[in-house]
């Protein structure tokens, strides 16, 4: 698979997502469609969204609400495309979506693989590839990043590291949809800095490729040591999602936080 198909098949993904068309994201003007449910958008996301913000680096592309059509579209065409993802300018939207029992929740950046810097890296430890039926003792705190216990049917392929036959890291990826994968890794404390988390991470993307899936790293920006994993396992940024939910969820999810 060459990075071009790469790139074709997020798009592709995003506008089934989005509900548009995957050209929306290669276009210099700005974007607002309604947001819609799609068989084919990732299994994860819980449509239609009331406001979803997507920018591949050109534009930004608006999936929401019909109501909040005007409300997005005044606050993406008066700010440059980069700074509608981070304050001071957030807070206006932020502001206008309160008023309607809505907040800024999720705030992601996604990567894709480069084909030509993407290499399976050595690792001082023996590494196993793991299948589905593997996972089902697993789904433990230690690995709540490289698998989900809410979706146990998507983690369908990983790579472990063992140190004398226990399991020290996990890099594990969940079938999010019919064209790719998304990976999540955990490594235990004591083993970090070793290198660890690259070789899994780039094991595993190389692995989803061998199946004709296109492998994706997602990570909060402020979450260096991720991030820092993907430039190292041989992925680069591709595009950012911002994402508005109801206070109560967010509120909830706050409160889980603190508990």
């Amino acid at each position: 698979m060459t990075n071009k198909e790469i790139w074709e098949t997020a798009l592709r993904q995003s506008a089934y997502d989005c509900n548009c068309g995957a050209e929306d994201f290669l276009r210099t003007d700005h974007v607002v469609v309604r947001s819609e449910a799609n068989e084919n958008a990732r299994r994860y996301l819980e449509l239609p969204f009331d406001c979803n913000l997507v920018s591949y680096g050109n534009n930004i592309v608006a999936s929401v609400r019909d109501d909040l059509a005007d409300v997005v579209w005044n606050y993406i065409r008066k700010y440059p495309s980069e700074h509608c993802f981070e304050t001071p300018n957030m807070h206006v939207l932020n502001d206008e979506l309160q008023k309607r029992g809505l907040r800024i929740c999720f705030m992601a950046e996604y990567f894709l693989p480069d084909v030509e810097l993407l290499r399976e890296q050595s690792c001082k430890y023996e590494m196993r590839i793991l299948k589905q039926e593997d996972f089902a003792e697993l789904y433990i705190p230690q690995w709540g990043n490289a698998l989900c216990e809410k979706r146990k049917s998507l983690d369908v392929l990983g790579v472990g590291a063992y140190d004398k036959g226990e399991l020290i890291a996990l890099a594990g990826c969940s079938a999010d949809c019919d064209t790719m994968y998304q990976i999540g890794i955990d490594v235990l404390p004591e083993y970090r800095r070793q290198g660890i988390a690259a070789a899994l991470t780039s094991r595993l993307a190389l692995e989803i490729l061998k199946l004709d899936k296109v492998p994706f790293y997602c990570a909060a920006w402020s979450n260096i040591k991720s991030v820092r994993n993907a430039i190292k396992s041989g992925f680069r940024p591709a595009w950012v999602e911002m994402t508005a939910k109801s206070e109560a969820i967010v509120n909830g999810m706050n409160k889980e936080k603190t508990e």
